[in-house]
């Protein structure tokens, strides 16, 4: 990326424009930049995890001048295709999406579709809910694919499972962490945040898991937490890019064990799940780095130099 001075944008019909507070940094945005999503604007501001205060709208609104609203990476729906009528706009083939076919939130300025921006609960810092947008809406929609599973394995543990254990604890459910071979700091992390166990990844559980998320982007991990999962048991895929899954035997999804995968996220999802913050206060541990240090976080991201989440403020 390239820091560069731009006019400020200027909103449209029904959009808002923000200036910017933080924007969350996310293995989405690693992957729009490697060239792992193909199809994105250019040229493009990356950044889909986004808490700013309105600084202008056009047309009549629901918010108002300074109000503090979150973008996320659905950025908008058509509203009228098979699936947005069904209510799963999160498959919409229309779908554009912030700091990939938007200009997103890496930046002083950005414009949102109102319809698409969430009220951020009180409570929480500017730089403590810009995770919420991406890391927590995507761990929330993981964790409904998971059903009513009590033991619960997550892979990677990074700032979704990090936000997402705090959410499972409240339910009363148990967090199973692995985390990369030798990661000691990241199992000790996933520990002190509540995980009844956390090891590596090589390793198999210590009970069979009732369901897993797996968050890393490596697909080698899905017959590993399929030999974790009981029978019945549910994979779920968190990433929006995999490396491919390795061929494996037949008997370890047997015994009606299901492989998911999350596409993306509803309004209904974000309008849940920042209601649900609002009485969980949820922990975030967040690294934060001004925007001329953008690349930086994006490096140590790609490296795992830091625990939780890393967070730009312009």
């Amino acid at each position: 990326m390239q820091l560069r001075d731009i006019d400020v944008p200027m909103p449209g019909l029904g959009q808002l424009l923000l200036r910017v507070h933080a924007c969350g940094v996310c293995r989405t945005d690693l992957h729009v930049i490697d060239g792992d999503l193909g199809e994105p604007k250019l040229p493009l501001i990356p950044g889909h995890q986004i808490v700013g205060a309105v600084a202008k709208i056009s047309g009549n609104s629901q918010f108002r001048i300074g109000d503090r609203v979150g973008v996320p990476w659905l950025g908008s729906s058509c509203g009228q295709c098979h699936y947005c009528q069904t209510g799963r706009e999160n498959l919409c083939d229309f779908a554009k999406y912030t700091g990939y076919q938007i200009d997103g939130g890496f930046a002083e300025y950005c414009v949102a579709d109102e319809r698409f921006c969430f009220p951020i609960p009180s409570g929480y810092t500017d730089s403590q809910a810009a995770p919420f947008l991406c890391a927590g809406l995507i761990g929330y929609r993981s964790l409904r694919m998971a059903g009513d599973a009590l033991r619960l394995g997550f892979y990677g543990f990074g700032a979704a499972a990090h936000i997402l254990i705090q959410v499972a604890k409240f339910h009363g459910r148990e967090v199973y962490a692995f985390t990369r071979k030798g990661d000691r700091t990241g199992q000790e992390f996933a520990m002190k945040l509540g995980a009844v166990w956390a090891g590596s990844s090589e390793e198999a559980p210590p009970v069979p898991l009732d369901a897993a998320i797996i968050f890393a982007p490596i697909g080698e991990l899905v017959p590993v937490a399929l030999k974790g999962v009981a029978k019945g048991g549910t994979v779920v895929c968190a990433g929006i890019h995999m490396s491919d899954i390795p061929s494996f035997p037949y008997h370890i999804l047997w015994n009606e064990r299901s492989v998911k995968s999350v596409a993306n996220l509803t309004r209904r999802d974000g309008h849940e799940f920042m209601e649900l913050v609002s009485k969980v206060h949820i922990e975030a541990e967040v690294n934060l780095y001004p925007l001329e240090r953008a690349n930086e976080a994006l490096d140590d991201l790609r490296h795992g130099r830091f625990q939780g989440a890393a967070v730009i403020t312009p």
